[in-house]
């Protein structure tokens, strides 16, 4: 039967790919045809010799193969499966024209354009409709059962994970251990402790267990050599989930290093590919600003410089992603040496938490009160950004100084690239206290995607607009 991430369906997977690839390069061929001739240039059939599908088969299949674009530990989540398709298509894509640069030179560019965007829509497209045929069909995935040693807070976090995947086939059994002390609530993730943790063996043959997950408290490591012990000849995989959670600033994956396993706590918020994605998406649209924006800023200059003495841009050393120190440019808003007054414009509130931002500031100038009212005194970060200091979109950079008084919840914020804007200033900026602002830098590390970036830039202008919280 063909089960959701087995086996059989990555064989199928790959063939499909292949098919409608190959489809993909068909229709192209005969498209062309539908386009104009003054644009295409094309005179005659067009024709692809049978070879070419040979090749991108093997070439397609190779690359996403590779790229473990079967790999179902990577395509559990439809976000991730997309993103490593269309990195993969991309990929062999570019293979496929080096070596038609190789070979064939003569081969027609509208062609190659129409194939490579129709093999796109249909590689996505149907995992699209694979996804949607799955869950509302309810197909059949390859269950496993899967029982977890230790009842504590590691455990209860893995369960819930777990839970999270039930429509990828893991079923969670229930937990070995203590009994947890208070009662969850009917709408909360109920614990079902099924024995002792000395019960293992017992329990995993009577409930038919493919997977048993060791998630017990460093207290309590001594007892993880006897569980692989007692559990060495039944057909169960064994996994263990260090008690790492409290230690984890970012989040923690095992990783080969010289050859050994061991397990990175500070492992990038942002996969290889999201950071990639990400990049391009930050030279596109800041390169285009700049571009649109490049007699705006002139005038801007030349109004600072008639409105009071001192340099155009301010440069002030920011925190960046990982805690690396960077200069960030701006538009001058204040009066010169307005640094050396900083400590006099700090307060600490009522609970403790810092507040250094006013909306009377009397170091501001005339013209610096209207570019910080509109946010234009944040134009110049847009070289920031081609420099790669900065994104477009993610938590604000901080000073030094405001990140030594951080709490250490708190750095997690800097586990991806610093933002012009981000999720922080759609939903508040200034007006909200350092510790309120740093929760909303979290959750947009947490949730990132590319749409989420889009989201907030979209959004952005409709906030400065409004200019609530910019002082």
């Amino acid at each position: 039967m063909l089960r959701r991430f087995g086996v059989n369906y990555a064989i199928f997977s790959m063939a499909t790919d292949i098919i409608l690839t190959c489809l993909a390069l068909f229709l192209a061929e005969r498209l062309i045809h539908f386009i104009p001739q003054h644009l295409t240039n094309v005179r005659g059939q067009v024709f692809v010799f049978p070879h070419v599908y040979l090749v991108i088969s093997v070439l397609w299949g190779i690359t996403f193969l590779v790229l473990s674009v079967y790999d179902p530990k990577k395509i559990y989540r439809a976000i991730d499966e997309f993103q490593i398709v269309t990195l993969a298509t991309v990929a062999s894509a570019l293979l496929f024209a080096g070596l038609l640069f190789l070979t064939k030179r003569d081969f027609s560019r509208w062609v190659f354009v129409i194939f490579v965007t129709l093999d796109m829509v249909f590689l996505l497209g149907w995992r699209i409709l694979a996804r949607i045929v799955f869950r509302v069909g309810r197909m059949p995935v390859a269950d496993r059962q899967v029982l977890i040693v230790g009842s504590g807070e590691a455990g209860q976090r893995v369960g819930q994970m777990i839970q999270e995947y039930r429509a990828m086939g893991l079923n969670l059994t229930g937990f070995l251990g203590d009994a947890p002390e208070n009662e969850s609530n009917p709408d909360e993730f109920v614990i079902h402790v099924l024995g002792r943790v000395e019960d293992v063996r017992e329990v995993v043959k009577e409930q038919s267990i493919h997977d048993v997950v060791i998630a017990l408290p460093q207290r309590e490591y001594a007892q993880i050599n006897e569980l692989v012990l007692a559990l060495h000849d039944l057909p169960v995989q064994v996994r263990v989930v260090p008690d790492y959670f409290s230690l984890a600033l970012y989040r923690a994956t095992v990783e080969d290093f010289g050859g050994l396993p061991m397990i990175n706590l500070r492992d990038p918020a942002l996969n290889e590919v999201q950071r990639l994605v990400k990049r391009i998406f930050d030279l596109v649209i800041a390169g285009t600003l700049i571009a649109i924006l490049a007699l705006p800023m002139a005038l801007i200059t030349l109004l600072i410089k008639l409105d009071s003495p001192g340099t155009t841009f301010f440069r002030q050393q920011r925190v960046g992603e990982n805690g690396r120190l960077f200069s960030m440019y701006k538009f001058r808003s204040m009066i010169p040496d307005a640094d050396k007054l900083i400590d006099e414009m700090t307060e600490i509130s009522e609970d403790g938490h810092l507040l250094f931002k006013k909306e009377n500031d009397p170091r501001v100038t005339r013209v610096g009160r209207f570019l910080r009212h509109t946010s234009m005194d944040e134009l110049p970060q847009l070289f920031n950004v081609i420099k790669g200091d900065m994104s477009l979109v993610g938590p604000r950079p901080e000073l030094p100084w405001l990140v030594g008084q951080y709490e250490p919840w708190q750095h997690k914020r800097l586990a991806v690239p610093q933002g012009m804007t981000g999720w922080w200033q759609i939903n508040g900026r200034a007006d909200k206290p350092l510790h309120l602002h740093t929760e909303e830098d979290l959750y947009y590390v947490q949730n990132y995607s590319l749409w989420m970036d889009i989201y907030i830039l979209f959004k952005t202008p409709w906030v400065v607009v409004r200019g609530k919280g910019a002082y």
